[in-house]
């Protein structure tokens, strides 16, 4: 068998998977997630129906399959198997408890679908792997089902009520919120909803939550996606400053892990120093924070008003220490 014949044989099978995994399949979608044109694809989905395959095709829409039609149990490859791994690693790090029990339940039915050999390696894997719980936990041990919880007033539209603790609130403060989309950034997860109290969306930390209670109140109306909400949040970002930074060649290891995040745009190696590039955002404040961490490894190089604000923060720390007589 050709390369060539074998690669759609492939893509033909994968493309009946994924119908099978969706109510609605755009051809445009396949033709994307395969690389190959909106042409080949539709030889595809031909070959799929010559071969007896019960597809419907709705105009503007996409395709689906005949509603009761299933394929057999399909089998994994070692490296799809040991895929599966990882994702259960992660899983119970970053998922909440019932959601972690819910994933482990239906990967014990994917398991139990392996052959023995892959079942074997994948077993023996897992002992391999370790996932060490950060220093912030990402949920509230009285609220293990946070996740859950959004995800299921996300499917049925159905509002929630928690008791969320902002950070410049005293205490836990009621809202009744209308989840749109979850988030998952900085080491936390973050649940964007609209809040009926505020009349505005608003994004939920995942460890605030204190309290989360289902309801049977439908939302009170048709809210944006989250696709639209990110793409309406974000704005275009202020004029960046140049900042030049030099440091000896055996401190620069200290500023790798986090210059990226600084604005990092060049790195010139001289016979004495390192020269850094930084587009900088926050000049006055944020950049001059960080640098202080390395205050005696480093010289700014320009601009003069991120030496200026790196001195006034050196003034502002000393005036504060100083003895009082």
């Amino acid at each position: 068998m050709s390369v060539d014949i074998k690669k759609r044989l492939d893509r033909i099978v994968e493309i009946l998977i994924q119908m099978q995994s969706k109510r609605v399949v755009r051809a445009q979608d396949l033709a994307d997630r395969f690389d190959v044109s909106l042409r080949t694809i539709y030889r595809d989905i031909r070959s799929l129906e010559q071969a007896g395959v019960p597809l419907i095709g709705e105009a503007g829409m996409g395709y689906s399959l005949m509603e009761g039609y299933r394929l057999p149990p399909v089998s994994f490859t070692k490296e799809e198997a040991l895929s599966f791994v990882a994702v259960e690693k992660l899983a119970e790090k970053f998922l909440d408890e019932a959601s972690a029990a819910i994933h482990a339940s239906a990967m014990m039915k994917i398991k139990a679908i392996l052959k023995s050999q892959e079942l074997d390696l994948v077993n023996h894997t897992q002992d391999q792997i370790i996932m060490r719980k950060q220093g912030s936990p990402i949920f509230q041990e009285k609220v293990p089902h946070v996740l859950s919880y959004a995800i299921e007033s996300i499917a049925n539209k159905k509002q929630v009520q928690i008791d969320y603790q902002g950070i410049k609130d005293d205490r836990p403060q009621l809202r009744t919120i209308e989840p749109i989309g979850i988030i998952h950034e900085i080491g936390f997860w973050y649940i964007v909803a609209f809040c009926i109290e505020k009349q505005d969306f608003r994004q939920f930390r995942s460890d605030r939550i204190n309290r989360i209670q289902l309801t049977k109140t439908p939302f009170s109306t048709r809210h944006m996606t989250i696709g639209e909400y990110l793409e309406a949040k974000a704005q275009p970002e202020a004029p960046k400053v140049r900042a030049i930074i030099r440091v000896k060649p055996e401190y620069s290891s200290y500023l790798r892990w986090q210059r990226n995040y600084y604005g990092l745009v060049d790195e010139i190696k001289h016979a004495d120093h390192i020269e850094m590039h930084f587009d900088v955002k926050d000049i006055k404040h944020e950049f001059p924070r960080w640098l202080l961490m390395f205050g005696d490894m480093i010289e700014i190089a320009e601009p003069q008003i991120l030496r200026d604000n790196f001195i006034n923060l050196l003034r502002e720390i000393s005036l504060k220490h100083e003895p009082k007589i």
